[in-house]
């Protein structure tokens, strides 16, 4: 029997985050071993293990896999979460690719302080509520069902709550315009794996702190 997959990054969101996610609402265990500090990421260099010299990594059926997409893509595959056809797996990725943008945004957020950081979470809140949920909503008014693709749980679905929750940290009633997406929220947070990895004391990280920034940019020299 193969062992847990193996995460190795910070002890913080950032773009690993999505693999937790992915992860635990396939009902996965996983391991962390977290990058502290400058020399944990440099033995990782020295080793071989990072292929463009970039975290996240993930160890996996043997494999040392790099890049946030593929390994969000295999884990999506392996695990039954990315539609039946090519068809549903253009429109999951089509999903996924926009929920990463708003997520992109939000993620960097933490970066801006003083006056910028006003103007990116007024950005934000802006592109999520004219640009990306309208998406979404309408997605699920076509469609009809309770999922984005399909009438099937999907990658699209678990990246989806993960970014309502996320913009929801920027502004709480974010989605007071979209009642699908409360609907849809509600519904995908009750799926037992995902539930679960709500609850306190799960592998979901907290938001990035001031003190989690000051060592990110310790290790990556930023």
């Amino acid at each position: 029997m193969a062992g847990k997959p193996k995460l190795h990054y910070t002890k913080g969101r950032g773009r690993m985050e999505s693999i937790r996610w992915l992860l635990a609402a396939a009902g996965v265990e996983f391991e962390e071993e977290f990058i502290e500090k400058k020399e944990d990421l440099e033995k990782l260099w020295s080793d071989g293990s990072l292929l463009f010299q970039q975290v996240p990594m993930v160890e996996i059926d043997g494999m040392k896999m790099v890049q946030t997409r593929a390994i969000l893509s295999y884990i999506a595959g392996k695990y039954n979460l990315y539609g039946k056809d090519l068809k549903e797996r253009a429109w999951i990725d089509m999903y996924v690719e926009g929920t990463t943008d708003l997520m992109g945004m939000i993620m960097h957020l933490a970066l801006h302080s003083g006056d910028t950081k006003e103007k990116h979470l007024a950005l934000i809140i802006e592109r999520a509520t004219n640009r990306y949920f309208p998406v979404y909503e309408k997605a699920l008014k076509d469609h009809g069902h309770d999922y984005l693709v399909g009438n099937k749980l999907s990658w699209a679905d678990i990246h989806l709550l993960e970014a309502i929750l996320m913009a929801e940290e920027c502004k709480p009633g974010i989605l007071s315009a979209f009642p699908l997406l409360q609907a849809f929220k509600g519904r995908i947070s009750n799926v037992p794996t995902i539930k679960k990895f709500l609850q306190p004391g799960s592998q979901r990280k907290p938001p990035p702190d001031d003190k989690y920034i000051a060592n990110v940019r310790k290790i990556f020299n930023f």
